[in-house]
This record gives C-alpha cells, sequence and structure tokens, in this order.
C-alpha cells in the first residue's frame, strides 16, 4: 500500500457512473491517478447494489470499463472492526452519529492511515481523529 493516500467514499467514486460526474472530483482523480486510490469493500457494496438496482446496460458497462478491478478494495478486518467498535461508542458517548455504512468507511480509512476523500464532508466531520478532504 506504498503508493495509497485516499480513500475514496461512495460519493466520489460513483462519479465515474454519472453522466456528468462532478468535475472536480474529475480533475482530482486524473491528477493523483488509480494507484493513489483504495475504496471501502462498504463502498464497492453501495455501488454494486445500486447497480443491480437501476440495471441499465449503461451503468454497468461504465463500472466494468473504469471502475471493476481498478482501486485497491479494502476489507473489512479486525484492526477495522476494533476501530469501529471503540470509535461508535466514543461518539454515542459524546451524542454523535454517523450511519452505519458512513461509519464503516470511515474507520477504514482510520485503520489505513488513508484521508477519506468526499462530497459529503458533513457526514464524516464528527468522526475522531478522521482526515477528511472535500472534492468538491
Amino acid at each position: 500500500m506504498g503508493g495509497l493516500r485516499y480513500l475514496l467514499d461512495t460519493s466520489v467514486y460513483s462519479q465515474r457512473l454519472r453522466r456528468k460526474p462532478h468535475p472536480g472530483v474529475v480533475q482530482r482523480w486524473s491528477e493523483a491517478g488509480d494507484a493513489s486510490f483504495a475504496i471501502s469493500i462498504i463502498c464497492e457494496a453501495e455501488v454494486l447494489y445500486g447497480l443491480e438496482k437501476k440495471g441499465t446496460d449503461r451503468l454497468w458497462a461504465e463500472y466494468r470499463g473504469f471502475l471493476q478491478n481498478k482501486l485497491v478494495v479494502l476489507p473489512l478486518d479486525r484492526k477495522v472492526i476494533e476501530i469501529y467498535a471503540k470509535t461508535k461508542a466514543e461518539m454515542q458517548s459524546n451524542g454523535h452519529t454517523v450511519g452505519e455504512f458512513d461509519l464503516l468507511i470511515a474507520v477504514t480509512a482510520l485503520a489505513n492511515q488513508l484521508t477519506l476523500a468526499t462530497l459529503n464532508v458533513r457526514d464524516f466531520s464528527k468522526v475522531p481523529d478522521l482526515q477528511v478532504e472535500d472534492w468538491s
């Protein structure tokens, strides 16, 4: 994982599937290159669910051509789930909540010492010690 710098949130990763992807994402992705990025297995699950739900040939072709097997997919391993448990308990005791999938993505970034790239900074702003970059 020497060249990895960013964990892409689903809001960033899925931009390639949009008819009009966010220009900031397109620029930053092309500047840094695929080798700088990873995604969480949760992010991949969210994208695959969206593809199954919409079921269009265009989206599947975009996915196969531009996303499938292009980035490192990080698992929910022991380190990630331990950080998840600690972080969720700490956040709840402070009265903060984050959606389960967002929290799993965030702690994957923490466990792998990556900066989270997102278009939804607000969703992640309460996660302690998380480095977040707004790509909007």
